[in-house]
């Protein structure tokens, strides 16, 4: 499997971590895919390969923030 077809499988995935290992594995899966399209990116300026670049930057930037949780106030 490409790396393109692992991308588009992982945005169709449903997103319902359980524990924080899973949302450590995804937020590390998601930027291994990002980093992987973007080396093929490099080579062929696809807009559709930016396109699914960014949808899967907003998939780790939201598991990310879920990690970090809420600041606690004083």
């Amino acid at each position: 499997m490409s790396t393109i077809e692992k991308g588009e499988e992982f945005l169709n995935r449903d997103f319902k971590f359980k524990n924080t290992s899973e949302r450590i594995e995804a937020s590390r899966e998601a930027k291994a895919l990002i980093l992987g399209i973007n080396e093929i990116y490099k080579s062929n300026k696809d807009p559709k390969l930016m396109d699914l670049m960014k949808d899967l930057t907003l998939v780790k930037q939201k598991i990310e923030k879920r990690l970090k949780g809420r600041p606690l106030t004083s």
